[in-house]
């Protein structure tokens, strides 16, 4: 981390650490939000029998994953460029590693769900499209290779929403417990 993100020597001025780029707040939201959207919408389609509703939400799920893969290839190369978000450091050490880890894994799964899931429609000889524009063509079904996206794709379901769940319950924490500018922050205040 760069000399110019350590916290300020004098308290009554904000340090350059409290504050977060206008980059990093909007991947945050942008890849957050649509990450929970379309996870709900994977959710919604499990339940769903076959029919056209469900092949309508499933185009929907697939260009919005695609998609997603795209911003958060682009946050992991931000969030390498500007190095780890820096703490405000109101929390114990042990805290501060766990809400490391679980950033680290949101933005690990906002890479792998989406790539086991065009993994699993290219290997199962489907083309992979982004609202209709056609981005790998029908191929061969490649059983084995889709079997192990499926897995992928679908057993981190419940991994992520526990996950998430802590995500937001440290949030929370950090906002009425601790009453710190961590959620402030990242409304770019």
């Amino acid at each position: 981390m760069s000399s110019d993100l350590s916290m300020s020597s004098n308290s009554s001025t904000p340090s350059t650490s409290e504050k977060l780029s206008f980059m990093t707040i909007v991947m945050h939201w942008l890849t957050g939000l649509s990450f929970v959207g379309v996870f709900i919408v994977g959710m919604i389609l499990a339940e769903m029998e076959r029919g056209p509703d469900k092949s309508f939400l499933m185009g929907y799920h697939k260009s919005i994953g695609a998609l997603i893969l795209i911003v958060a290839v682009l946050r992991v190369a931000w969030r390498l460029k500007e190095g780890k978000l820096p703490s405000l450091g109101t929390s114990p050490e042990w805290q501060e590693k766990i809400a490391h880890a679980v950033h680290g894994i949101l933005m690990l799964a906002t890479l792998i769900m989406p790539i086991s899931g065009v993994v699993m429609s290219a290997a199962g000889g489907r083309a992979v499209d982004i609202f209709g524009w056609e981005i790998i063509s029908k191929g061969d079904k490649i059983e084995w290779l889709q079997e192990i996206a499926s897995t992928m794709h679908h057993s981190a379901v419940n991994i992520i929403i526990a996950v998430f769940v802590l995500h937001v319950v440290g949030a929370i924490k950090h906002h009425v417990i601790d009453k710190d500018k961590t959620i402030t922050r990242m409304l770019g205040k």
